[in-house]
């Protein structure tokens, strides 16, 4: 994926929320300023890749409280230079779940978030902003998730509650999404279940 890939990807992506139509903007002007946009070095900013991970009933969100930040959050992280953001969003979640990839199926290829946020500065760099490109997938609830040593645990949390482990306004903004996904399936998720009720039948 070519930063013109990923500015198509803006391009399509619509919201119905104030606050993440003005992140598309800013991402879309900062990706096109900046040839170099997904280096983590970039200290203006950089464009980071998650993933929102739900159950297959669309009602419970894998969160993990990652030692770094003392926070509940969604895996993700930084594309260390690759231009393709959802093969960063997908990497990072089967790292930092010590899944396969096999265990992530991508609900949707276009964008499901964009935020834009902050981040204090530290020993590895200053103040800086994160651009973050985020992707519907979803994950099986009943696996073990062994999780790596960036978080103190991964657990799947109801739809309900999520807001008990992290109430910032970006997180809100992606559980009523989710909620609108459980009442009006997308296309792809109704065609996985078309898909798994024809390999039941098979049985």
């Amino acid at each position: 994926m070519h930063r013109q890939e990923l500015l198509s990807l803006l391009d399509a992506h619509t919201t119905r929320f104030m606050e993440e139509a003005a992140y598309i903007a800013r991402a879309r002007e900062f990706v096109i300023a900046y040839e170099d946009c997904f280096n983590c070095d970039l200290w203006p900013a950089h464009v980071t890749g998650s993933a929102w991970v739900v159950s297959p009933g669309r009602d419970r969100v894998l969160l993990l409280h990652h030692r770094k930040h003392d926070q509940w959050f969604q895996p993700g992280g930084h594309a260390d230079g690759d231009s393709d953001i959802l093969r960063v969003a997908l990497r990072e979640t089967s790292e930092e779940t010590g899944l396969d990839s096999s265990h992530i199926r991508l609900v949707d290829g276009a964008i499901f978030d964009v935020d834009i946020h902050t981040i204090p500065a530290s020993a590895r760099g200053p103040e800086h902003e994160h651009i973050d490109i985020r992707f519907l997938v979803e994950m099986d609830d009943d696996l073990v998730i062994p999780g790596n040593d960036e978080s103190h645990q991964v657990l799947w949390v109801p739809l309900r509650q999520v807001a008990r482990f992290n109430n910032n306004r970006s997180t809100h903004r992606m559980v009523e999404k989710t909620r609108r996904l459980r009442a009006w399936p997308t296309p792809m998720a109704a065609s996985d279940k078309a898909v798994r009720a024809a390999e039941m039948r098979g049985h």
